[in-house]
């Protein structure tokens, strides 16, 4: 989903390897069953970015025992709402802590009964009210009920009116005026300025009200979780500060059906790490994102690949606070000088799989309301380029990298890892822009570094992914483009098209706010700091007989169903 990387926890950080090298398509590693036909089986070795592929089965139908281990860690922020959250924090959270809202592959909402048991949803006057009903049961796993003062609290925590908390976006909170106790404590009154359709993804989780403190808020969760703040069919067996490892195990404090499996585990491993250890039937999923690492899993005794759509999408990102990439003709040069199709050819190599590239950073191809918005923006055109830069004052030097006012114009890209793919894209981008004149610097750095680099700007160029967990995409404009926002790394925008992309929204209807939406987002790419590269299939080596688990595009798993198949 990129940190100072402040996006919404249903549109979250994903370093272009890591994020899929640990994960399924989903926040808990699957898909719950029971899902009413909603999958569509993978028919070909080429998939449509809207097929889904995950063994569905009913909680009934999943063996009560057995251990569930892939390669994954815990990163420096572990809470998602705060600032600094990544999709591996998220992923990570919803094993021992509320899942209360998830959704179909489609986007249906699919409310969890074990938290709301029930919604009601009316427009009085032009304004919202949506009344939360509490399952009576629900409690945290320190005793402290789970109530309207948890929704109140994350709510609190995260609208925006104070500034203390590092909260990863405000978007729809802000619009909310009150969170009220209702007929008794277990029932929360939600009351909207105006209409919000996707109020959903606000409520997806929650936080404890001791946790939604400010310092617990910002620090309690760096390298530690707290378990007794959670809730949930799981909970933290062991979390190793030292190898990283984490293990969930079963809840004795939950009410709901027993989770499926004795043991969760997560074993800290580099992601070039994870196709040998699962070939060594040391992990029991992996993604397969590459030629090399799909070809080796198929090799997998017991072991199939699955494959599907995903709501990934990897961009690049140029960072205008960078000297030399905070002239916006240098910014544009650099966009018309890459081949978005070349780098998806070599991403894409050897794995049977074509997409039209990305036109939006909020919106997928295969979802209504969708326009190619770059595409009405830029193109490639090398020629163009220099012209570009010529008209800027950047001149050919002999070696023939070019130079304004005696200083080279040389940038960084930042490459994090050792994936030959990773290598291969990096070297592309260096060719690309070598031949307009622009000299690249290539900055290798740990994976583990991911949130240091987002967090603290460390780079010119960067490429960075982003989950999306839920359909609306059109609500998180903001994140990626205003200029008052740290979740937009690139440091651009100016405050006349914040204003523009704030009005959208204002829009109640969520096929005249796309509309809208696909307008502004315009204009923003004509910031020149934010390109979509591409999506990519979600393929995985999974062992045979895991349920529940692998692409299934905006479908987020119950933790409780995800086992292995009687």
């Amino acid at each position: 989903m990129r940190r100072k990387l402040a996006l919404p926890l249903a549109l979250v950080a994903a370093v272009a390897v890591a994020a899929t090298a640990c994960s399924s398509s989903s926040s808990s590693d699957g898909s719950s069953g029971g899902s009413s036909g909603q999958e569509t089986k993978t028919a070909a070795a080429k998939v449509a970015s809207s097929v889904t592929d995950y063994n569905p089965q009913p909680y009934e139908n999943v063996k009560d025992g057995g251990t569930y281990t892939t390669a994954g860690t815990f990163d420096e922020q572990g809470n998602p709402f705060n600032v600094n959250g990544t999709l591996n924090a998220l992923r990570i959270w919803s094993w021992y802590n509320a899942d209360a809202i998830t959704y179909s592959p489609t986007g249906e909402v699919q409310y969890n009964p074990d938290y709301y048991s029930d919604v009601k949803v009316s427009v009085e006057g032009g304004d919202q009210k949506v009344v939360l009903t509490l399952n009576p049961k629900a409690v945290f796993n320190d005793g402290t009920p789970i109530d309207w003062r948890a929704i109140e609290a994350t709510w609190k925590a995260n609208n925006g009116s104070n500034k203390d908390y590092a909260a990863s976006s405000t978007d729809g909170y802000d619009r909310i005026t009150s969170v009220t106790r209702g007929a008794d404590d277990k029932q929360a009154v939600i009351a909207f300025k105006g209409v919000n359709a996707s109020w959903s993804a606000l409520f997806t989780t929650f936080l404890h009200p001791e946790a939604a403190g400010v310092d617990n808020f910002n620090k309690a969760y760096v390298k530690t979780a707290h378990p007794e703040w959670g809730t949930g069919p799981y909970t933290v067996g062991t979390w190793d500060e030292h190898s990283g490892n984490i293990t969930f195990v079963r809840n004795p404090n939950w009410w709901g059906r027993p989770g499926k499996l004795d043991k969760r585990v997560y074993v800290n491993l580099e992601s070039a790490a994870s196709i040998n250890a699962f070939k060594n039937g040391e992990l029991d999923y992996t993604s397969a994102v590459a030629a090399e690492s799909l070809k080796q899993v198929k090799t997998v005794k017991d072991a199939e690949v699955r494959r599907g759509g995903s709501p990934f999408e990897y961009s690049l990102y140029l960072n205008t606070k960078s000297p030399l990439l905070g002239d916006i003709q240098v910014r544009k040069a650099v966009q018309e000088s890459i081949d978005r199709a070349q780098i998806a050819k070599i991403r894409f190599q050897g794995l049977d799989y074509s997409e039209p590239l990305p036109g939006s950073a909020v919106l997928y191809s295969f979802q209504q309301g969708y326009q190619d918005n770059v595409a009405a923006v830029l193109k490639y055109d090398p020629e163009e380029a220099r012209k570009t830069l010529d008209a800027a004052g950047w001149k050919p030097g002999a070696d023939g990298v070019r130079a304004k006012d005696g200083k080279q114009l040389a940038i960084g890209y930042t490459l994090l890892g050792d994936d030959p793919i990773e290598k291969a894209t990096a070297s592309a981008f260096t060719a690309m822009l070598k031949t307009v004149g622009v000299k690249v610097d290539v900055n290798k750095v740990s994976e583990n570094d991911f949130s240091k680099v987002l967090s603290d700007r460390r780079f010119d160029l960067f490429i960075s992914g982003n989950r999306s967990t839920d359909p609306f995409g059109a609500r998180y404009l903001c994140d990626f483009y205003c200029s008052d926002r740290d979740s937009n790394i690139t440091g651009s925008g100016t405050p006349e098209l914040d204003a523009e992309i704030r009005a959208t929204g204002d829009i109640s209807d969520l096929g005249q706010q796309i509309a809208a939406v696909n307008k502004v987002e315009q204009k923003a790419l004509q910031q020149y700091a934010f390109l979509p590269l591409y999506s990519g299939p979600s393929t995985y080596g999974i062992k045979k007989g895991l349920a529940n688990v692998g692409a299934t595009i905006f479908y987020s798993p119950l933790p409780e169903t995800i086992g292995w198949q009687k």
